[in-house]
Parts: C-alpha cells; sequence; structure tokens
C-alpha cells in the first residue's frame, strides 16, 4: 500500500522512516518532506505544503493512497482531516473542533474546567492592562501563553513582573506571535518534573505510546527562551506502570470522554504535556493533537511494532487488538539548531559531516533542511535530531553527542546536557 505523511520537520522523516519499514508498505510519500526524507529509503517527496488541502486530497486520491498521516498542528487546525472524511479518503488526526484542543489555550482550558482535567489555576485576557492589572494578585514566577498555534514558542515563564508586562504587552499587541497572541492565558507556575504521555485514539480506545521527556528551554539547565524543543528522550524514567494508568484514568480518558460527550469525537493521536509533583500528583501543561517533536524521534526509534499496520487498524476498528512492542533500550535525540533560533536566524548554510554518522544505532533526523545542487542546506531553526539508542540512558546520550560532533554548518549549536535528569537519576543522584 501506498501512505502519506503531511509536513516537513523530523517528527514526519521518523513517521515516513518507520512506516518504510512495513512490509505492507510500498511507498511513502512526505508533502512537502526535506532533504533527509528525500533520500531516505521507499520514501518521496511531494511538492505540496502541509496547508495545501485540497491539494493533497487530490494526490492521494490520483496515487491511490490508502491513508494521510498528518504530522504538524497547523493543517489540523485548518481542517484537513475534516475535508479529507468528506470525500472518503482515510486519514490519522482529529477534526478541527477537536483539534482546538491544541489550537486554542483558552477552550483547552476551559474544556479542561469542565470535564474535572487537573491543570493550572488561570485566567484570560484580550486587553493588556486588565492582565497586567491582575498580575498584583499573583506570584512569581507566572506563565504567559499566546492563546493560539506559535509553534511551541508562544509561552513565556517570567520570573518577574517587568519579564511578565513584557510578554504581555508583546503578545496582545500582535507583535510577538500575530493573531496567535490576541487573546492570552495567565497561569500559576507549577514546580516538579515535565513529561509527554503520547496516545493514539480511535473508536474511544485508548493506546499509549512509549513515555517521553523533553527539553524545550534552548539552554543547558532548562534556561532561556522557550522553543519547539531542543531534544528528548525515551522511555521516562518517573513513568512507571502505575503512574502510566493514573495518566489514562485521571487525564487521557476524560478527555477523550469529554469530547466524545460535547460532540467532537477524538481520532488521531492526543500528547498530554504533564507536570508531575514531587507526591506523584498530576497537571497538564498542555495539550498537543498530534505527535511532538523532538520526542517522535526516540519513541519510534524504540518501536518496533509495525507503525503502518497500528494504523491500519486504528482506521479499521481493530485497534484493541494491538500489542506494542518497543525496545528496551532507551532512545535519546539532540536537536541541532541555526544560530539565533529560536529567534531569527540564517537559512541556506551547507551542512557537512553527515556521511560520517555510521553507526547502526544512530538515526539522524532532518527538520529544516533542503537539498540544493547535490547539497544539504539548512532551512529551518530546527535543523537535525541526532537520536540514538543505547543499553543505557548515559550511554544514548553519549552516542548521540558523538553524531553531533560530526555534523557541522556555519553557526550550528546544540544543548550539551540533553537527558541530564535521566542520566543523574542512573547515576543515583536524584
Amino acid at each position: 500500500m501506498k501512505v502519506l505523511v503531511v509536513g516537513s520537520g523530523g517528527r514526519e522523516h521518523a513517521l515516513a522512516w518507520k512506516m518504510a519499514q512495513s512490509p505492507q508498505v510500498s511507498q511513502v510519500y512526505v508533502a512537502p518532506g526535506n532533504a533527509g526524507t528525500r533520500n531516505q529509503d521507499g520514501v518521496s517527496n511531494v511538492a505540496l505544503a502541509a496547508h495545501e488541502i485540497e491539494k493533497l486530497l487530490s494526490f492521494a486520491r490520483e496515487r491511490n493512497v490508502k491513508f494521510t498521516v498528518v504530522g504538524p498542528e497547523a493543517p489540523l487546525a485548518m481542517g484537513i482531516v475534516d475535508t479529507f472524511q468528506a470525500h472518503k479518503s482515510a486519514i490519522i488526526g482529529p477534526a478541527r473542533r477537536a483539534a482546538r484542543l491544541e489550537s486554542s489555550k483558552v477552550f483547552s482550558k476551559q474544556f479542561m474546567g469542565r470535564w474535572g482535567i487537573p491543570t493550572a489555576r488561570c485566567e484570560f485576557f484580550d486587553e493588556a492592562e486588565t492582565a497586567i492589572a491582575y498580575l498584583e494578585s499573583c506570584d512569581f514566577p507566572v506563565v504567559v501563553k499566546a492563546d493560539g498555534l506559535a509553534a511551541g514558542k508562544g509561552v513565556v515563564v517570567a520570573a518577574s513582573r517587568d519579564e511578565a508586562v513584557r510578554a504581555i504587552r508583546g503578545m496582545l499587541s500582535g507583535a510577538d506571535f500575530g493573531d496567535a497572541g490576541r487573546k492570552i492565558v495567565i497561569e500559576e507556575f507549577l514546580d516538579g518534573e515535565e513529561i509527554s504521555f503520547i496516545c493514539l485514539i480511535a473508536g474511544g480506545h485508548i493506546l499509549p505510546f512509549a513515555s517521553s521527556q523533553d527539553h524545550k528551554a534552548v539552554g543547558d539547565g532548562d534556561t532561556g527562551m522557550n522553543t519547539g524543543g531542543m531534544g528528548a528522550y525515551s522511555p521516562a524514567p518517573i513513568v512507571d506502570a502505575g503512574l502510566s494508568k493514573k495518566i489514562i484514568r485521571e487525564i487521557i480518558a476524560p478527555a477523550v470522554q469529554g469530547m466524545e460527550a460535547e460532540g467532537s469525537p477524538y481520532t488521531g493521536f492526543l500528547y498530554a504535556g504533564l507536570m508531575v509533583d514531587a507526591q506523584g500528583r498530576l497537571k497538564v501543561l498542555e495539550f498537543n493533537c498530534r505527535l511532538g517533536d523532538p520526542e517522535t524521534q526516540p519513541i519510534l526509534m524504540r518501536l518496533r511494532t509495525d507503525l503502518a499496520g497500528i494504523f491500519e487498524l486504528a482506521l479499521e476498528g481493530g485497534m484493541e487488538d494491538v500489542k506494542m512492542e518497543w525496545d528496551q533500550r532507551p532512545g535519546l535525540g539532540v536537536v541541532m539548531a541555526a544560530g539565533g533560533y529560536p529567534g531569527s536566524y540564517e537559512k541556506g548554510r551547507v551542512v557537512s559531516g553527515l556521511d560520517r554518522v555510521n553507526d547502526d544505532c544512530v538515526k539522524v533526523f532532518h527538520a529544516g533542511t533542503l537539498e540544493d545542487k547535490g547539497k544539504v542546506i539548512t532551512s529551518g531553526g530546527r535543523v537535525l535530531c541526532v537520536t540514538a539508542l543505547a543499553d543505557t540512558i548515559s550511554a544514548a546520550q553519549n552516542r548521540a553527542y558523538e553524531g553531533c560532533r560530526k555534523i557541522s554548518w556555519e553557526g550550528a549549536f546544540y544543548r550539551s546536557d540533553i537527558g541530564y535528569r535521566a542520566v543523574a537519576r542512573e547515576k543515583g543522584a536524584l
């Protein structure tokens, strides 16, 4: 069968790479893809952008694509699933109304309130002076979030009133995130350990994937501006069988049941970004309506089950029969980014050294890359995710960084401490 992946990032490269391994799959198309998918065995790029929904539908129908998997959030918020389903073209992802769990922070927080899903206390604002006045009643730090989609960057943890005021004015003026920041959420800062918990939902069934943890801040020690993610590892050491069941019981199941009850039955990936405090209590930081990036890369490195087969069963109503198998080795991915990210950055830098990464347990997933005259060049802020498997998390970390050191381009940088909590726990320091 032929399958289509929509998107151009590292998550989409990982999806295409994994599905191309399936004996059932003859061809994986990626629209628009990147330099990595362009050179991946069994994978072809398609010159269509993720927002060109009607053209993507036409392509899928003309090529007899069995099903489409949507990677990024923007086309989901635009209603790509609704369009495909209206023409009886199989697709993995939530419909537009269900995707509001990610596309609107205000909707998401109100939804959690209606269904008793634990989350941080918050207030909503669309006027700067009212929001600034509210700060007088806040303890710091506080978290200021843009309501709409901002590529993972619409969150500011403000340590002081001045920082919060700058974030409020920047968002509500439209200067920082355009229309995505015309409404904001101000919420309490939660302390604890953050985890990513991703499930595939179909027909009311919940299929949990391996747990993971990511690093959103740009700098070592989780300092500096928020990004789309600078690295991730799987599994999350603190997520044992008991906590996994608790997450499904207290977070995932109420969300799925609530969407169904509100007339927006949920299908596709549901990502819960969670904070676990010292007592093991859970609160939702955010819901996403797709796989995480860069969490997908180490998760799919560990997956031993046929991913295309899982998607087929989900679409055919047989997901309760899926038995997930995982490589017991941990996986860790380090994002290599363009200088200046998450602010402004230059594109078109030639990437060298990719051919030097030849360890069978290391995979370089491309994100912001293009191929130009036979050379790989940078085209985005997050350029690559160098992902490794090993017997221990510290060994996986070492392998990933060995790969990073072999690759270069002008202005390239990466954090030096991805996985530091898991490594410390492994060594008995936590």
